[in-house]
């Protein structure tokens, strides 16, 4: 159903028309703008929303293996030091929901900055001695839960940054930067954490947020809530329901979000790669590389995906990309060597680079007043995803081999990915028109 005015073609109109004239004569169809990194590089606001997301990364990955050590040294069980991480994909659940509409009530600016603060003064307290284990994870679940506001009005403010197919680029250089640091992090944070002990580690990440709130306020501008302010204005509950009714109602919305919700089949090898490894014969590099490959695909995929394809081929290749994320994996039915096995999981990190399409069609489609919400709930959905994917995996693991459990996530998710691409050639053309609209 199209929302807030958007032109979109006829009933029954296909793609072909858009190379037609009224009476049937071809004319040339107008050149696609593509942007490059290097204009998008140039928005001081991107730049800042960029450097602090990057901080933040930077702070967590230290945190995630300080509380892990810290946990594991705390109480020698690896149940605990398991269910401590496990409480990083709770919160979403919660936040996304229930917080996101912050983002659209409130301006953005101040949603995000407040929520750095609060969070750096949250990551503070865990560096108090002798802190109880539950006490603990209460500050952790606190912690996480307020990067849903935070995500939610980041979400919110880059497509007023970056309009257009500066969008796409600044997501692929977004995207592309947190693989790199995540692979980074992978490597060198136990390490570090190790030479400077975990207090000054967590402490590290408070100050992260610090620095992310200040550069925020110095970077972006101020602008207004995108609800009217006063007693009119709806409240906290009345904005979930509206976000929810508009992205769940709308079929090119519902669709772009189950899309999206598709990584949590192809997250399954990184979850098992610890057992996988040690089936291959390896060890602790093994379970790096293993967990490096997908991640160093999805940021070629990125690149190639952003650089060499126009933006409306994009949404025409979505559903094939969506099926290459997962297809590759059912290779590893075969038990292969490690480096095909790597290959594999590389190929199909390239093919998560539809998210990317899914992503800018997401924003084209949504009204910028209800924008916070709707990347909220689609957020919270891709964490629940990737848990629970990980957990179906994990139990899997137990009763089959991991490379078996790893092909059949590839199955699954090759056929979750069929499915929904039956449903978006009903839709795709709505959403390359609207897609066309807001970039004329």
């Amino acid at each position: 159903m199209p929302v807030h005015g958007e032109h979109v073609r006829p009933s029954g109109a296909t793609a072909a028309d858009d190379a037609h004239g009224p009476h049937g004569g071809r004319h040339r169809r107008p050149a696609e703008r593509q942007a490059g990194y290097r204009e998008v590089l140039a928005v001081a606001e991107f730049r800042a929303l960029w450097g602090a997301q990057m901080l933040s990364l930077v702070g967590d990955q230290l945190a995630g293996v300080a509380i892990a050590v810290l946990v594991f040294d705390s109480t020698g069980s690896p149940l605990l030091t398991a269910f401590t991480y496990a409480l990083t994909f709770l919160p979403p659940l919660i936040g996304g929901p229930l917080l996101s509409g912050l983002a659209d009530l409130l301006p953005r600016r101040r949603v995000m900055v407040t929520s750095d603060l609060v969070r750096a003064a949250l990551v503070g307290l865990m560096v108090l001695p002798h802190l109880p284990l539950w006490a603990l994870g209460g500050l952790v679940f606190l912690t996480v839960l307020f990067g849903s506001p935070f995500g939610a009005a980041r979400a919110a403010v880059m497509p007023e940054v970056l309009p257009g197919d500066k969008y796409v680029a600044g997501s692929a250089i977004t995207n592309i930067t947190h693989q790199f640091g995540s692979v980074a992090g992978f490597l060198v944070g136990g390490a570090v954490v190790a030479l400077i002990g975990t207090a000054a580690a967590l402490a590290i990440d408070a100050m992260t947020f610090v620095l992310s709130a200040l550069l925020l306020l110095a970077g972006v501008k101020a602008r207004p809530s995108p609800r009217r302010e006063g007693p009119a204005r709806p409240s906290l509950w009345g904005v979930t329901k509206d976000g929810a009714r508009i992205v769940f109602g709308d079929p090119r919305m519902r669709q772009l979000v189950l899309f999206a919700w598709l990584c949590g089949f192809y997250v399954i090898p990184e979850g098992l790669a610890a057992p996988y490894a040690q089936s291959l014969g390896g060890g602790a590099i093994t379970v790096g590389v293993l967990m490096a490959a997908m991640p160093i695909g999805a940021a070629v995929g990125a690149v190639l995906f952003s650089r060499l394809v126009r933006p409306t081929d994009r949404l025409r290749m979505l559903s094939g990309m969506a099926m290459m994320s997962s297809a590759p994996l059912i290779g590893c039915a075969l038990q292969p060597s490690l480096w095909v096995t790597v290959t594999l999981w590389v190929v199909a990190g390239m093919g998560s680079a539809y998210q990317l399409a899914a992503n800018a069609a997401f924003v084209v489609t949504v009204p910028a007043a209800a924008r916070g919400l709707a990347f909220g709930l689609a957020q919270s959905g891709l964490q629940a995803a990737q848990g629970l994917g990980i957990m179906v995996g994990g139990a899997a693991a137990q009763v089959f081999r991991p490379e078996q459990v790893v092909a059949l996530a590839g199955l699954a998710g090759l056929a979750a990915a069929a499915a929904l691409a039956v449903r978006w050639a009903r839709v795709r053309t709505d959403v390359i028109a609207a897609m066309r609209a807001a970039q004329s």
